[in-house]
């Protein structure tokens, strides 16, 4: 009866979404206000990165059974949203209900669609895997449309959309799919008796990002293991600081985070807070400078779902595990590689299968078919983590096609100087800060 209440006040009381490219002179100001409930922060934010949308700054506070988010925004080039079918895209999806999308986690294992097969693999990431699983894809007559893939702490998780090689339909024969599972278990679960394999499928819809995130956190990719090449790559690389702490005057959980800026990272974080069951009641993200980074600062006042603060050590620990490994699945370090050519079967598992041969190992990817034209976006290193030699980037491109296969630039953010340099506090005036000694410190960008 409460659900039936609160969805009448929904529709009594939609989103209202207002576009501002007057107040600021960097970014586009986006501000919502809407009834409150779980999940309703983590839908806007879900809009404005599938746009691909650089969230700069944002406000957030949801205080009692209302919240308003106010997001400054920039294109990709870092440009103010001018484009106004643009702009009216993004009121009219967040002020829609058919943008708030439920929950898939409790409907895994329904009946693909009829344009394509949706499968989520699940496995122990190691060099070639994504060759050898493109490679019992093609064996089985399925072409692949569109994948996401990551690795991340030894471990692989995918979602694949798949149709039939001769009909260009998706694949409903229960007998097939369950040979494709078969097969694929066995390649993602390699030649350990120990390690674990899944496939499933996913329902209509799903949206692959958040799919993703609870695919690996249903995995404990959070519990971090030793894997070549690790120790390396931390090295190199700058880790989130992430801190916890008691806000004990007002009954919140405060955390804090720094991490390298990039782009969806609002999203990640977000979507994995929600997963988790917790409510972000006031924020703010800022964007800043360290060192020869760009990076983005955040601060949230959280509580459960059940409104308590966080109370444990041991709750605190899984928090900063879960939020670092949010960080780090969609952190591309490797180098960018992006094909684009004519599709036609088998071409991702050719293109997979030079990768392995020439020493590649592909850490995330990103596969998509548009009009008949194959776009895809690998992120690569050598198979210890190491970046990759230029002579065998060089003699790659020349088998595959040097118009082919192109060289990305690594830093996809804008480059303009920061205007904020260090962190600052949204709520100081309104929250007293906790001491010193109550913070419990994770890791520093180094």
């Amino acid at each position: 009866m409460e659900d039936e209440y609160e969805k009448l006040v929904r529709r009594l009381n939609p989103p209202r979404v207002v576009v501002d490219n007057d107040s600021s002179d960097v970014a586009t100001v986006i501000q919502v206000d809407s009834v409150n409930k779980h999940g309703t922060l983590l839908q806007v934010v879900q809009v404005l990165s599938d746009m691909n949308l650089i969230i700069k700054k944002a406000y957030i506070s949801s205080d009692g059974g209302w919240f308003m988010d106010v997001f400054n925004v920039t294109d990709y080039y870092g440009n103010k949203i001018r484009d106004q079918e643009v702009i009216n895209y993004i009121q009219k999806t967040i002020e829609s209900d058919a943008s708030l999308m439920p929950s898939v986690r409790e409907a895994v294992g329904v009946m693909p669609s009829e344009a394509d097969t949706s499968i989520e693999l699940t496995g122990t990431d190691r060099p070639g895997l994504l060759s050898e699983v493109c490679a019992v894809l093609a064996d089985l007559d399925c072409n692949v449309v569109n994948a996401e893939i990551w690795t991340h702490n030894s471990r692989a998780a995918a979602v694949v959309h798949v149709t039939d090689r001769s009909s260009g339909c998706a694949i409903s024969d229960p007998k097939r799919l369950l040979t494709i599972k078969k097969l694929l278990c066995y390649v993602l679960k390699g030649n350990s008796e120990y390690t674990t394999a899944e496939m499933r499928l996913s329902p209509p819809g799903t949206h692959r990002g958040r799919r993703l995130h609870q695919i690996m956190f249903d995995d404990r990719d959070y519990e971090r293991m030793e894997t070549i090449g690790q120790a390396g790559l931390e090295e190199k690389y700058p880790r989130p600081l992430i801190t916890v702490a008691d806000c004990s005057e007002k009954d919140y959980t405060v955390i804090t985070m720094r991490s390298k800026d990039r782009p969806k990272l609002l999203f990640d974080i977000v979507c994995t807070l929600t997963d988790m069951k917790y409510v972000v009641f006031h924020g703010m993200v800022a964007s800043g400078t360290m060192e020869a980074y760009q990076v983005k600062n955040f601060e949230f006042y959280i509580r459960h779902i059940d409104g308590r603060p966080i109370r444990s050590e041991a709750e605190r620990e899984r928090v900063m595990q879960c939020l670092e490994a949010a960080i780090e699945r969609r952190a591309s370090e490797g180098l960018e590689l992006e094909l684009c050519t004519d599709d036609r079967a088998g071409l991702l598992s050719d293109i997979t299968r030079i990768f392995r041969e020439n020493g590649l190992s592909i850490q995330r990817a990103e596969i998509s078919t548009k009009s008949g034209k194959a776009v895809d976006t690998f992120y690569v290193t050598d198979v210890e983590g190491n970046p990759v030699d230029q002579t065998i980037i060089n003699s790659i491109r020349q088998e595959i096609g040097q118009t082919v296969l192109q060289v990305k630039q690594k830093s996809c953010l804008s480059q303009k100087p920061a205007q904020e340099t260090t962190m600052s506090f949204l709520f100081a005036s309104f929250f007293k800060r906790p001491k010193p000694q109550s913070l419990k410190r994770n890791r520093y960008c180094n």
